[in-house]
């Protein structure tokens, strides 16, 4: 059974002169892939940003163990080797000297092994392809050992293959590693393939899985036409 651990108690967000998601309540479970699919400016991002504790919420709270925020901007990692990159998600752990321990070391190598990007260590993050560097950025995120994972447009700039590794890589990562992962993005039919449940957020928000959501007008409110028979709308 699924443990959950992870709540929103009437929790707003959204910023000082606008609020984007009022009073949701929800409940995320320990081992599920979620999708937050939605028009943009309906909060996918600022709610990720409100769970990583990089703005605060307007009203309401949530509970959550620590967290690993990836996003797909990598501003000055240019220079730096993909091992220093994964590196950089056991500083929270070190001494205040910084050096990392052999245990950070392991931990490091594991990391790589587990997103799938493994033998390149040495190489330079701007040398990876647009996929590469997303496994990397996964890996980092590894390297926190953290039991949620948030992750905001991670296929981004992708092609298809690499759009499929990368979803079902984290599938592999919720259900084997009993990671909490939770993805903003706008790939609607990888989301509808791979998710254990999906919040659709639009004027409101819903939470349930595929299935269901596809059952009701759910995705029709959200976008505004029926997404499974758009040429009807015409």
């Amino acid at each position: 059974m699924h443990l959950t651990n992870c709540h929103l108690n009437a929790l707003s967000i959204g910023y000082e002169n606008k609020i984007v998601q009022a009073d949701m309540n929800l409940s995320f479970r320990q081992g599920e892939l979620v999708c937050l699919l939605g028009p943009n400016g309906c909060g996918k991002s600022t709610l990720l940003r409100t769970l990583a504790g990089l703005q605060s919420p307007l009203a309401g709270s949530y509970s959550m163990p620590d967290t690993a925020l990836v996003l797909t901007r990598a501003e000055g990692l240019a220079d730096a080797t993909v091992h220093d990159v994964v590196a950089l998600g056991r500083y929270p752990y070190t001494s205040f000297l910084g050096g990392l321990t052999d245990r950070d070391q392991h931990i490091i190598s594991e990391s790589l092994t587990a997103a799938g990007i493994d033998g390149v260590g040495e190489r330079l993050f701007s040398s990876l392809s647009d996929g590469e560097r997303a496994r990397v950025l996964i890996a980092k995120a590894l390297a926190q050992q953290t039991p949620v994972i948030l992750l905001d447009e991670p296929t981004a700039h992708l092609d298809l293959p690499n759009r499929i590794h990368l979803f079902r890589l984290l599938i592999r990562l919720a259900h084997d590693e009993g990671k909490t992962i939770l993805i903003a993005t706008h790939e609607l039919d990888l989301a509808m393939r791979f998710s254990d449940r999906i919040l659709l957020m639009a004027k409101s928000v819903v939470l349930d899985t595929a299935e269901a959501l596809r059952e009701t007008n759910a995705f029709t409110q959200a976008f505004g036409l029926d997404i499974f028979h758009p040429i009807e709308d015409r």
